[in-house]
């Protein structure tokens, strides 16, 4: 055999076979072709000396295998090609799966797509207590090829599988045990010995295969599809994200016969992956992991956070920075201010930990300090009070007197620049925005801005704070509404405007989410709270010219302020929106670009003025700050792929018909073509 370079293999003494994948110069495993390559030549090799059992784990401390190598879905560009890959992957796998030896996968940490779908292709399954398992594959557009959905939906009732790999669920090793992926569930000191003793003994407590075959087979499958595709049109359209109504009908088409499926995946998946859904989702990918590099930690340790302002983003904030094991001090005026920020978030913490020792250890990490007093501990001290300058200037000044030297000091402001901000303090450089987004819980993005007079190290400290807490930074320089706020608001405007024009809520709300926005502009506002949408927009609207809507004033004049007061646009129940019937009347011929085009000119314009460096950073802050239809690529993306030229083209008509706010901005001289 050739030497081996991502894989490490051995024949025991007992003649076991063991293998353990570590791909050379990665930080985790990943299935490229090489590796898969490589793979094929050890089962090659096993087959004409075969072992009295295989056993393939991983020797890297980060997990078992994180999937495909993405990277090479970027070279797929034909149908062809991206058959072969696919079908050669499917078809290493496939050989282990014929192996006539016994093979478990030791599973630690992370086993996903393609990981799974190899550790499927093995006899039995043996994972730590702590790992994560799925098939996530539809979050790039695509659904599992390498023989999973053929085999997952084989190996447990193929409900269960479908519920997995439709919204690319991952699981917890106890929760894959009792669905039946794995065999075994163990802690780390007895994993070899659990491996050892399937690998002898086989697998317990199986699944029943009368219920497997009779929900596969062809009377049933049908049935079963249609009540798959009722529950995915729920949450997404198959315009948008094509993968899992393309998974739906392949398995009740082919569920019967496990080579049929298997044919069926590599057809299906080449055709998925050159499309435009995929192609895209895999570019947000590569987003989201160019913010990851940007949080990269600068070496110092982020323990203790002060939160100032306990009410929704603040206390939410605080709630968060403690999920993530820091220690926290949460700070307002009086208890009553509090409680509220408290109880959300032990809320979360049950959400988020099934484990009552865990929901009370991160409880245990959350004080309340109506005082102050861990303002002179803390590494970071984030202000989340009210949207007024004068407010947090005073309070600035008070924190400098009393914070550590070495504290960063950051404002949760949502529109006022830092400038204003940092004027009253003496060490104006120490200060920087961390604004987050609402839920906290939910947008990953934070907003890190950069002030005139900010450090360049307290800046990348700001970065490396928002990794620490598994949010993803964007950089940005302090102008009015900085990006997401700034690119958001005239989208939520245009809507009061078409309202005030005659067209319905229903129709405008259905106009954006039609396109792929998570929830329409005016419910959106609704959400947000009216009061605090004209605040910002007040805010950019003197800054910028921007108008604001009469119709907006005057709702929250009569306090109709939306969800929390129980009527804004809408009327709100149980909150949630209720929605009459769409008018009949007919839609505007331009609904949608009057909605859109804001957006993609406002995000070209934040280009232009440097206030973001790069169009994929202004699309990534989009995409994670605000969920701007992900299938699209980023509003930047969209404007490129639709004719820059046409983008501008349009937006001029706009202007001639309804005002200078249709008016293409200069910045997009630098967005390209």
């Amino acid at each position: 055999m050739t030497t081996l370079i991502h894989w490490q293999s051995q024949r025991r003494a007992d003649d076991v076979h063991e293998l353990a994948i570590d791909v050379k110069d990665a930080s985790v495993n990943v299935l490229s072709a090489p590796v898969l390559l490589e793979l094929d030549a050890i089962l090659a090799e096993i087959e004409r000396n075969p072992p009295k059992g295989l056993i393939i784990g991983s020797a890297k401390a980060s997990g078992f295998i994180a999937g495909a190598d993405i990277n090479e879905f970027t070279r797929l560009t034909d149908g062809a090609g991206a058959r072969a890959a696919i079908a050669r992957g499917q078809g290493v796998l496939d050989r282990l799966a014929r192996l006539d030896v016994p093979s478990v996968a030791r599973i630690h940490g992370f086993c996903m797509g393609g990981g799974l779908e190899l550790a499927l292709a093995c006899r039995y399954r043996v994972a730590r207590a702590d790992s994560r398992l799925g098939l996530p594959e539809v979050q790039l557009g695509i659904h599992p090829g390498f023989g999973g959905a053929a085999r997952l939906t084989r190996l447990i009732p193929p409900t269960a599988a479908m519920g997995l790999m439709l919204p690319g669920r991952l699981v917890d090793a106890r929760t894959a045990r009792r669905l039946g992926i794995v065999d075994t569930v163990t802690e780390e000191r007895h994993l070899n010995a659990a491996v050892e003793d399937v690998l002898k003994t086989g697998a317990k407590g199986r699944a029943a295969a009368w219920k497997i075959r009779l929900l596969n087979s062809a009377p049933v499958r049908p049935v079963l599809a249609r009540v798959m595709r009722k529950r995915v049109a729920a949450r997404t359209r198959p315009e948008h994200y094509p993968a899992p109504y393309a998974l739906i009908d392949l398995w009740r088409r082919a569920g019967g016969s496990e080579r049929a499926m298997l044919e069926g995946e590599v057809e299906s998946v080449a055709r998925l992956l050159t499309g435009e859904t995929a192609q895209n989702l895999v570019r947000v990918f590569f987003l989201r992991e160019r913010l990851k590099g940007l949080a990269r930690n600068v070496g110092e340790p982020f323990q203790r956070v002060h939160v100032i302002g306990a009410g929704v983003m603040g206390g939410d904030i605080a709630a968060w920075c403690a999920l993530q094991g820091l220690d926290v001090t949460l700070q307002d005026r009086a208890p009553e201010f509090i409680a509220p920020a408290i109880k959300r978030a032990a809320e979360l913490f049950r959400r988020r930990h099934r484990d009552s020792a865990m929901v009370r250890a991160g409880m245990d990490r959350l004080t309340p300090d109506l005082r102050g007093d861990g303002i002179a501990r803390a590494d970071v001290i984030i202000e989340a009070i009210i949207e007024d300058a004068t407010a947090k200037q005073d309070l600035f000044r008070s924190v400098e007197t009393k914070a550590k030297p070495s504290a960063l000091l950051a404002t949760n402001t949502s529109s006022i620049p830092l400038e204003e901000i940092a004027a009253v303090l003496h060490q104006p450089e120490r200060l920087v925005g961390i604004h987050f987004f609402n839920p906290v819980a939910r947008l990953p993005l934070i907003e890190v801005v950069e002030g005139a007079a900010s450090d360049a190290g307290a800046v990348a400290r700001a970065m490396a704070f928002a990794g620490r807490i598994d949010r993803l930074p964007v950089p940005v320089k302090s102008v009015p509404g900085f990006l997401v706020n700034r690119a958001l608001m005239p989208y939520l405007i245009e809507a009061v405007h078409l309202l005030e024009g005659g067209a319905d809520a229903v129709t405008i709300d259905g106009a954006a989410t039609a396109f792929g926005m998570p929830m329409g502009p005016i419910e959106l506002a609704d959400t947000v709270g009216l009061d605090i949408c004209l605040h910002v927009a007040g805010v950019l609207g003197a800054r910028l010219g921007a108008e604001v809507p009469v119709r907006l004033r005057d709702l929250v004049a009569a306090g109709k302020l939306g969800r929390k007061t129980g009527e804004g646009f809408y009327v709100w129940k149980d909150g949630k929106a209720v929605k009459p019937e769409a008018a009949s009347g007919a839609r505007p011929a331009d609904l949608e670009d009057r909605l859109i085009l804001p957006i993609l000119n406002t995000c070209a314009a934040v280009l232009g003025e440097d206030v973001v460096a790069e169009a994929d950073l202004a699309d990534a802050a989009m995409i994670f700050g605000t969920g701007f239809a992900p299938f699209r690529g980023g509003p930047l993306h969209y404007a490129r792929a639709r004719g820059v030229d046409k983008v501008r083209a349009r937006l001029a008509e706009l202007e001639q018909r309804y005002g200078a706010r249709f008016r293409p901005d200069p910045g997009w001289g630098r967005v390209g073509s």
